[in-house]
């Protein structure tokens, strides 16, 4: 070991008084600068225009999306350039100059001297990632309130672990030649290879593997973002082994000669020891995750972890079905196929036995598509677009095939995919949206429908109710029963049905019945249903409108609650009499605390029609009201009146009257050892289609829509997802402060590291 540390002592002493050491260290401050100080300043003037902002540390560090990318995801690209004049001479100078053959005959083995020039470049790669680097971490640190210190560190050592390997690289090609400028040459080449041969080759299986084993980059943005996993540390280490130990046997056989046999043999038993040891450390039992974000944004949420907790030993079967006749095969398509494992990679960490298949298929169930393309066979327009699409054709199974497999017919012939588990099954869906795949919310819903019974919301169709499966202004396929909706319920982990009232039987195991805005008078059949199936405890969601409080009134007598005659009105300068927009009340909060923010901004709930209820005091209920109008432009307008003519007044004489009325009411009671669960709504609009999609008013109306069905299946969908609100949202830097990091990181910085360059340098020579 002593032998080693003078070896680098030496080999560092000669680095340091070359100019291509301090060269090479300016340009990376610079390249640095160039990043550092334009985020810095863009977020500093948004800072004075919209206030504070989250994850101030990743985006000015680590984030690779955004109009500004974080300096050290910049620098990954690039660090193989900086390795080339570095490594070059190490062990080619050597060789050029004989003193190798001094070396030789030294009692200094040759492992003794690789390893003492290999200690010397990682001080050098420290000096470049610690020092250099440091100088921003420092500014970081200094102007961003609650900077995430443990996120940038781990982002640094991913980096310095790149540019060692690179370092190994660039030590075994310099042992390849005698001359200096073929082995820079010779290292940026190979490197450059390892840069971008990830982008090659994605749509075949085995060479997509190959790849991206040889990708070196990649694995650094991934720990870039904050997750320090010892796969890729151990990745790191196999591959700056490999390359040494190929410069040992390399001048180790240039020293003895001996038979190519034995000589490939050699070379052989490196890679395959090498190869195993990052195979065996990539293994999911034995990788070791360490999250070092403030907020864990690279680790699932806990009651996701609780639920992969739940499912044991038992694996889960993940398998993508993917259309090569729909558009959304782009999504699955064999060239996407790692950023698709990435996405499961996260739940992998907790649950090991996640197996992942891809199935390939073509088949299209729409009637016009044929229409359009006459006498042609499926088969004969399959192969058109696969070969304009460059396909592999024989992996695709026929409809006949897939059919045979699963039924999609459901799933409108885009890609999905089905979970099993124990027996139960479940579709997880992509979306049309710009990535295409679910997100966290989603695929936990799915994983959680395999451990538990889904809550089912059922809606009675009697009385010309509102429908969930269509698109209508009025009606609500959106929130429940869209399955190209990320957020619609169906989606979130619930079950959508439908019962009749007066022909049906309505399960007992539901979540809620919903009655939609009943246009007339439900038969006597279907009251005694209803009453029988609330008398029994079942939970009931009941919305009516405002016209139609005698359709209504039967429905609530039971419960002590009266929806009130007249119409709702608000008045407004921009908006029609008819919108009313009440607000959130405490007990909406107590109701779900998803709706604390809500609250606390007193966001508003579109309700176009609206009537007042009221709490008659008579039933056996808890009535607690989550809605409430203002008083003070709000009123109950009764007889007839136009709402596109002139400005409503309120007029006493005709009944109107003043006052905050409750639009939505919560209703409970312990019966049958449960909670009871009602709703009841002076509205039918405010979850329909058009008012979640109203886009000239900022309403809360989807999280309370959603925070209403939550309520009603406990709190088991959808799964809360929240996480800790970041604390670096404040940059302690003004105008003045910009102009001056300006200053420092442009010209005094830059200007010091060169005086210290020239100073070694001149010293250097004098002596």
């Amino acid at each position: 070991m002593k032998k080693i540390i003078q070896i680098a002592r030496l080999e560092l002493s000669l680095l340091f008084y070359s100019p291509i050491a301090w060269l090479l260290i300016i340009v990376f401050f610079i390249q640095m600068t160039h990043a550092f100080i334009p985020g810095i300043a863009s977020m500093q003037y948004l800072q004075q225009l919209i206030g504070d902002n989250g994850f101030l540390t990743s985006r000015l560090f680590t984030t690779a999306t955004g109009t500004t990318l974080g300096i050290l995801y910049t620098i990954l690209g690039s660090l193989y350039l900086y390795t080339p004049l570095i490594t070059m001479g190490l062990i080619s100078r050597e060789i050029s100059s004989g003193s190798i053959k001094l070396l030789y005959s030294s009692p200094v083995k040759i492992r003794e001297i690789i390893y003492g020039k290999f200690l010397a470049m990682l001080i050098y790669n420290l000096v470049i990632i610690l020092v250099v680097s440091g100088l921003f971490f420092i500014v970081g640190a200094t102007v961003v309130d609650h900077f995430d210190y443990p996120h940038v560190l781990v982002a640094m050592l991913s980096c310095f672990l790149l540019l060692s390997a690179y370092t190994a690289v660039g030590i075994f090609m310099s042992s390849l030649t005698s001359y200096q400028i073929v082995a820079a040459l010779g290292t940026f080449g190979v490197l450059a290879f390892m840069n971008y041969i990830g982008s090659f080759g994605q749509g075949i299986d085995f060479v997509r593997d190959l790849t991206n084993s040889l990708s070196m980059p990649s694995r650094a943005e991934r720990m870039v973002s904050g997750l320090l996993n010892s796969r890729d540390v151990i990745y790191y280490i196999v591959i700056s082994g490999i390359f040494l130990s190929f410069t040992i046997a390399r001048l180790e056989l240039l020293r003895a000669s001996r038979s190519v046999f034995y000589q490939t043999s050699r070379y052989f038993a490196i890679i395959v020891i090498g190869l195993a040891v990052a195979y065996l450390s990539s293994r999911q039992a034995v990788i070791v995750y360490y999250d070092a974000t403030e907020t864990k944004v690279n680790t699932i949420v806990k009651p996701v972890q609780d639920v992969l907790k739940k499912m044991g030993d038992e694996p889960v079967e993940m398998t993508a079905y993917i259309n090569g006749l729909h558009q959304s095969y782009h999504i699955g398509a064999p060239v996407q196929r790692l950023y698709g494992i990435a996405k499961w990679e996260p739940y992998l960490r907790f649950k090991g036995n996640i197996n992942l298949h891809w199935v390939y298929y073509y088949d299209v169930l729409d009637p016009q598509f044929y229409a359009a393309n006459p006498g042609k066979s499926i088969k004969a327009l399959f192969k058109e677009v696969a070969k304009s699409g460059d396909m592999d054709t024989s992996r695709f199974l026929s409809p006949a095939q897939i059919r045979k497999q699963v039924d999609l017919r459901g799933e409108g012939d885009r890609m999905v995919m089905q979970l099993k588990y124990k027996g139960k099954s479940t579709f997880l869906r992509t979306f049309d949206d710009g990535d295409g795949w679910p997100e966290e919310a989603g695929i936990a819903a799915a994983l959680k429908r395999l451990v538990v019974t889904p809550p089912k919301v059922v809606f009675a169709t009697d009385a010309y109710q509102r429908r969930v499966d269509k698109i209508g202004d009025r009606d609500y396929q959106l929130l429940f029963n869209n399955k190209l909706a990320k957020t619609s319920l169906i989606n979130m982990g619930f079950d959508i049905d439908s019962v009749s009232l007066e022909h049906g039987i309505i399960p007992k195991d539901i979540a809620v019945l919903v009655i939609g805005d009943p246009r007339a008078a439900l038969s006597p059949a279907a009251l005694t249903n209803l009453r029988s199936y609330i008398q029994m405890g079942g939970n009931v969601f009941i919305a009516g409108e405002p016209g139609k409080q005698a359709v209504v009134a039967p429905l609530l007598d039971s419960l002590g609650v009266e929806m009130l005659s007249g119409t709702l009105v608000q008045r407004s300068r921009d908006y029609s009499y008819g919108l009313v927009t009440p607000r959130l009340t405490s007990a909406a909060v107590l109701m779900s605390p998803a709706l604390k923010k809500p609250f606390e901004e007193k966001a508003a709930v579109s309700m176009s029609g609206a009537a007042a209820l009221k709490d008659k005091h008579e039933g056996v209920f808890k009535v607690e009201p989550i809605l409430m109008t203002d008083a003070n432009t709000s009123w109950i307008k009764r007889g007839s009146f136009v709402l596109d003519s002139a400005a409503l007044v309120f007029d006493k004489k005709t009944g109107d009257e003043q006052g905050a009325f409750p639009t939505a009411l919560l209703l409970s009671r312990k019966i049958n050892h449960k909670e009871q669960r009602i709703m009841v709504s002076g509205d039918a609009d405010f979850f329909s289609n058009r008012e979640l999609t109203r886009g000239n008013l900022e309403t809360a109306n989807s999280s309370v829509a959603i925070s209403i069905f939550s309520w009603f299946s406990n709190a088991e969908f959808p799964i809360d997802m929240s996480r800790p609100a970041p604390k670096d949202t404040h940059l302690k830097l003004n105008k003045a402060g910009v102009k001056t990091l300006k200053v420092m990181y442009y010209a005094v910085i830059p200007g010091a590291i060169i005086l210290l360059g020239m100073v070694l340098l001149i010293r250097r020579k004098r002596k």
